[in-house]
């Protein structure tokens, strides 16, 4: 009978500090513990996120593998965020699971966090479906904007990304822009659901091939907010819903326009979606209206795995020890770490 194999996940890149165990590709645990200090700032703190995870990190990785009911004896590998994300946050998670391997002598793996946010689709999950190869991904998320073909689980390529700013950076600003609190993407998904999208036109941007931008975006959000405030000073209040929907709309209509264009570009129908923007309704909404209408095969992750998690870490750690890519102990943290 084969050996059971025991996949520790660690994922510490941005203000998140999670840990979760895998065993043969199925959930055992998926511990997050947020960082609530940033929302008084409107944004993630560096320095202070550092710190957090410094004190998040034991006990996060502790609850993850006394939930799975198993002991650190019986853990096959631990796998790591080593890139994208913020340097001192990566730097956290990078040096506990090196120290840790060698503590335990297993074997170390490191990950790139936005192949795991794709991999993620192959977690097994009652009720979920797994995309076949090849297929489209567009990860969506605070720091990234990417749409990507993959023919394996490692074999990925960038087909098209954002120029300038991240698509969860164009919610986030446009909340800020609105008066609302840190992370406003949320909260505009939200009021969007009861405005009318088609109160307030807001331009797309023209890019060539399948790249995005977003930065004149953010700007005409702005602009248009306050030439509204001049004439009537509670322009926002009295409109918050419709502008919500309309900026939503708009941004929804951004990712799809590229999308279609590379379903159209390379043949492939079958589209996944990942990172944090993918919990966002509306764009959940227009691929199931897009799987209909162009008979696309839509894959949406479940809402735990869409922000950033350990147990898509962790699959994608299986992945790599069922190949024996081990990483050695000379392994750093890379702030910029491409597919």
């Amino acid at each position: 009978m084969a050996q059971d194999i025991y996949i520790l996940g660690i994922e510490s890149s941005c203000d998140d500090t999670a840990a979760s165990i895998l065993c043969n590709g199925k959930i055992r645990s998926n511990i997050v513990a947020t960082q609530e200090v940033h929302q008084q700032y409107g944004g993630v703190v560096p320095e202070l996120a550092s710190r957090a995870h410094q004190q998040n990190i034991v006990p996060v990785i502790h609850q993850a593998i006394a939930k799975a009911n198993i002991g650190k004896k019986d853990i096959s590998a631990i796998a790591f965020t080593r890139g994208p994300g913020l340097m001192g946050s990566l730097l956290v998670g990078t040096s506990f699971a090196k120290s840790l391997s060698m503590g335990l002598g297993i074997p170390l793996i490191e990950v790139n966090h936005m192949q795991a946010h794709i991999l993620a689709h192959f977690i097994e999950e009652d009720g979920f479906g797994k995309p076949e190869f090849p297929f489209l991904a567009m990860t969506i998320s605070g720091g990234h904007t990417q749409i990507v073909k993959v023919t394996d689980y490692f074999s990925m390529e960038v087909i098209g990304e954002t120029i300038d700013d991240a698509v969860g950076e164009a919610f986030d600003k446009s909340a800020k822009i609105l008066g609302l609190p840190y992370p406003g993407g949320p909260l505009i998904d939200k009021y969007a659901q009861e405005g009318n999208a088609k109160a307030f036109k807001f331009p797309k941007p023209k890019v060539s091939g399948l790249n995005f931008s977003f930065s004149g975006f953010k700007t005409a959000v702005l602009y248009f907010v306050e030439k509204q405030l001049k004439e009537d000073p509670h322009f926002i209040e009295k409109n918050l819903k419709d502008i919500c929907a309309s900026i939503q709309y708009t941004i929804v209509e951004i990712l799809m326009d590229k999308l279609k264009k590379a379903v159209k570009e390379t043949g492939i129908n079958q589209v996944a979606i990942g990172g944090g923007v993918s919990a966002n309704s509306g764009i959940r909404t227009a691929l199931l209206d897009a799987e209909k209408r162009y008979k696309w095969k839509c894959f949406i992750p479940k809402f735990e795995y869409t922000t950033d998690n350990a147990a898509m870490i962790a699959i994608a750690g299986h992945y790599k020890f069922l190949k024996k890519e081990f990483s050695d102990y000379s392994t750093t943290a890379q702030a910029r770490y491409k597919i």
